[in-house]
């Protein structure tokens, strides 16, 4: 029997899915994890409006993944990737690749032609950063001490043109 493999908008019946991956993503920090909630909280209320689009992997029926993006204010065609995320037992097996090309072929389709990545410094991160980077995103910036003491952010971007 084949595996069944989709990415669509979140809707509210996905939140405690996600919720559960984003509190078992030991990265994520509990103050983080708030704000990613309410970020869904505010694409599930207007989606039309958020600023954001929020997608989520299924798998055989079971929530996998997620990716929250949207186009940066006052750019032309840059966008942000806000959070990604895979169920820690479902990592390795090609996931979070399938949410990247998801988002690309998106935000190409609306017109993007920049995307880019915050993320932390911290070595918890180095399998993150190696992820990006096999993507093919260039890091081309860090800033030290950003998040907290120690704790630099690094930017990755893709141009999609």
């Amino acid at each position: 029997m084949g595996t069944t493999t989709s990415v669509r908008p979140i809707t509210s019946d996905d939140k405690p899915a996600v919720m559960h991956i984003l509190r078992n993503t030991p990265e994520f920090l509990p103050h983080e994890v708030i704000v990613a909630e309410e970020l869904i909280d505010c694409y599930l209320e207007t989606p039309p409006f958020s600023g954001y689009y929020i997608h989520v992997v299924e798998i055989d029926g079971d929530i996998a993944g997620y990716v929250c993006y949207g186009p940066t204010p006052l750019t032309e065609g840059t966008w942000d990737i806000y959070w990604i995320a895979v169920s820690r037992d479902k990592q390795g097996l090609g996931i979070g690749r399938i949410l990247m090309k998801h988002i690309e072929d998106d935000i190409k389709r609306m017109g993007g032609r920049l995307i880019t990545v915050e993320t932390s410094g911290k070595s918890e991160y180095n399998k993150t950063r190696g992820f990006y980077e096999t993507l093919h995103y260039q890091n081309v910036a860090r800033v030290p001490d950003f998040y907290a003491p120690g704790d630099d952010l690094v930017v990755f971007i893709k141009k999609l043109y």
